[in-house]
């Protein structure tokens, strides 16, 4: 498959189901996928279900086009202070809500990122990118702050020094610096960013149990504000109670008998 998603002019966000994976695409190509309120709910709106829905193990998020999102739609600020507050979307519409899904989400930046993009990009748990992809927070150029938390995420992403170079200049960096100070994980050839992240997904969510994905996922971004004894007592629990998971006893079956795990179907989980 290539990196296309057929593009449909009236749905700002399309999804389609392939090997467990959800493949949401950001669908405003003309304008580089830059975010308006439609399309902020309707991304919101589809990394719920794919969440809830127990067809879906894994998540890959993506733009049409040339560009995976370039920012807000500058329309928006062509209105008034009150009309620009009007835009900010609903805290579980937030990028960050990707971050509490149960199942992992991955970046597939195809092209420029930019603002909200940016935060939509760092809301992913692993992040894919085409060789010469550019990426910007941009804020601190069209006189705005850290949006969406990244402020916090993104210096225990990628530590303090770099964040705040990144937060404090908005300068544009491409794909290889990205992946240089580990804002990235992977740099694919262009043309084959979506169809190597769709890849490596769709490989995750054969071989590990979607009940360990979710709970790693929640011990991670839980022990990024708790002291390590914390955390080490968590993790203790968790895996006194992993002893009697089901999942378990199928990997073990599964190795001695060589063949793929047979791992139970995630739980469906809440799009309230």
């Amino acid at each position: 498959m290539g990196d296309a998603t057929p593009a449909s002019p009236e749905e700002p966000v399309l999804v389609r189901v392939e090997r467990s994976v959800a493949v949401i695409t950001l669908n405003r190509p003309r304008v580089l996928n830059a975010v308006n309120r439609p399309m902020a709910h309707g991304y919101a709106k589809a990394l719920r279900a794919a969440d809830a829905d127990p067809r879906v193990r894994g998540i890959v998020v993506t733009g049409a086009g040339r560009g995976f999102c370039s920012g807000a739609d500058m329309a928006v600020f062509n209105g008034t202070p009150d009309e620009m507050r009007s835009f900010m979307v609903p805290r579980e519409e937030m990028p960050h809500h990707a971050l509490r899904l149960s199942k992992p989400v991955v970046a597939a930046v195809n092209g420029p990122v930019a603002g909200i993009g940016f935060a939509y990009m760092m809301g992913s748990d692993i992040r894919f990118a085409a060789k010469g992809a550019t990426m910007s927070t941009v804020f601190p150029r069209l006189g705005l702050v850290a949006e969406y938390g990244l402020s916090w995420l993104l210096p225990r992403l990628i530590g303090g020094a770099r964040a705040m170079e990144l937060l404090l200049s908005g300068r544009t960096i491409e794909a290889e610096e990205a992946l240089r100070i580990g804002l990235v994980h992977r740099v694919s050839e262009p043309g084959e960013v979506l169809s190597d992240a769709l890849d490596y997904t769709a490989d995750l969510v054969a071989n590990c149990a979607p009940s360990s994905l979710a709970v790693i996922k929640e011990q991670v971004y839980a022990d990024l504000e708790r002291p390590f004894e914390a955390a080490l007592d968590d993790a203790i629990s968790r895996m006194n109670a992993s002893f009697g998971n089901p999942d378990l006893a199928e990997a073990i079956a599964a190795r001695k008998e060589k063949r793929p795990p047979a791992f139970a179907d995630p739980k469906p989980t809440s799009q309230a």
